[in-house]
């Protein structure tokens, strides 16, 4: 396992001991796999950030907790190592802690862990429950700033949320659905990954809001808890289709869009209109396909950007600065698609 980088510095990006890393490195046994997994991975993620690691300036180590798909979570890593350079000066140190799916109790234990290890600060993206809001408490009472990403813990000691105005989105979905639907006939499904994400409850509920307000003989069918992962997700799809023959759109709140195509395909149903969230690469892909009708998109690199500014004035390395306002919502069709986009 060759690197250029001393254990200490292994150690503390895996948040392991000395004597485990070691131990790793030199194959002596006694270590689980999945401890020998994360000190490979925090050798990876050094690697990629060792041009900043080489700077001079103060050094925050944060650490990105997430539970969210892999296509979202891989689209996260790219958009904070891409705005590294960016935070010159500063050198910021991140260590990932990605799952998709499991049980409240798991993240609490990871939040749990940096409380006592120690962190300059905590990115965030978890569902919206009690015991996920007490542990972000006992991280901001251990001196830790916690940031939300993506979707909010309004009622948690966090110390700001970046992101979308995920109401406003909803909303905007649901003007573009009435607008493209037009008076053909037809159900909307609605779909969730999970009802514990405040985001998606928010896009829901202006969804709902505005197509009861300027459609209101349109009939909504909503599935959740898929998790937004394929394999779920087709079940949920295809088992509503099977219930009703009149769903005709699609406004997909929480991912697991190559899913619901196929099983639209496999039923031979036709799709007339598909609303999706997040330029990750599956929806690069079905956009360019022209499988889904738009993408409501907004720049990760400008909301990672925000969040580490964040954790930064937490401790007075940057001035003080006004609230941060909601990140600007783009409408994306295959025809505006920005050149970042990934492929």
């Amino acid at each position: 396992m060759g690197h250029p980088f001393p254990i200490r510095e292994i150690a503390r990006q895996a948040g392991l001991s000395e004597a485990t890393v070691d131990r790793v490195l030199n194959g002596r046994g006694g270590v689980r796999e999945s401890t020998a997994r994360e000190v490979r991975q925090a050798i990876a993620d050094l690697d990629r950030q060792r041009t900043q690691v080489r700077l001079v300036g103060r050094t925050f180590m944060v650490d990105i907790v997430m539970q969210a798909p892999e296509r979202f979570t891989t689209a996260i890593r790219a958009a904070l190592e891409a705005e590294l350079p960016s935070l010159r000066p500063a050198v910021l140190r991140s260590r990932f802690h990605f799952r998709e799916t499991g049980p409240a109790t798991e993240l609490v234990r990871i939040l749990d862990r940096i409380a006592r290890r120690g962190s300059q600060g905590v990115i965030l993206k978890a569902p919206d429950v009690p015991e996920v809001t007490a542990a972000v408490g006992r991280l901001e009472a251990a001196g830790v700033p916690v940031v939300t990403l993506v979707t909010d813990l309004p009622a948690s000691a966090r110390r700001a949320y970046v992101g979308i105005d995920d109401r406003a989105a909803g909303a905007t979905a649901a003007y573009l659905m009435g607008q493209w639907l037009g008076e053909r006939p037809g159900n909307i499904l609605t779909s969730l990954s999970s009802g514990f994400f405040r985001n998606e409850e928010e896009r829901e509920m202006g969804f709902r809001s505005v197509m009861r307000a300027r459609h209101p003989g349109r009939t909504l069918v909503e599935i959740a808890e898929g998790q937004g992962l394929d394999t779920t997700q087709y079940d949920l799809v295809r088992a509503a289709l099977e219930r009703d023959p009149d769903i005709r759109a699609v406004y997909s709140i929480g991912g697991g869009n190559i899913a619901t195509l196929r099983a639209f395909d496999d039923l031979g149903r036709d799709c007339a209109v598909f609303v999706a969230h997040d330029l990750d690469h599956d929806n690069t892909r079905l956009l360019r396909e022209h499988r889904l009708s738009a993408v409501l998109h907004h720049d990760l690199r400008q909301d990672v950007r925000e969040a580490c500014h964040t954790v930064m004035r937490a401790h007075d390395a940057l001035p003080p600065a006004g609230p941060i306002l909601p990140s600007a919502i783009q409408v994306v069709t295959p025809y505006n698609m920005p050149p970042q986009a990934a492929v």
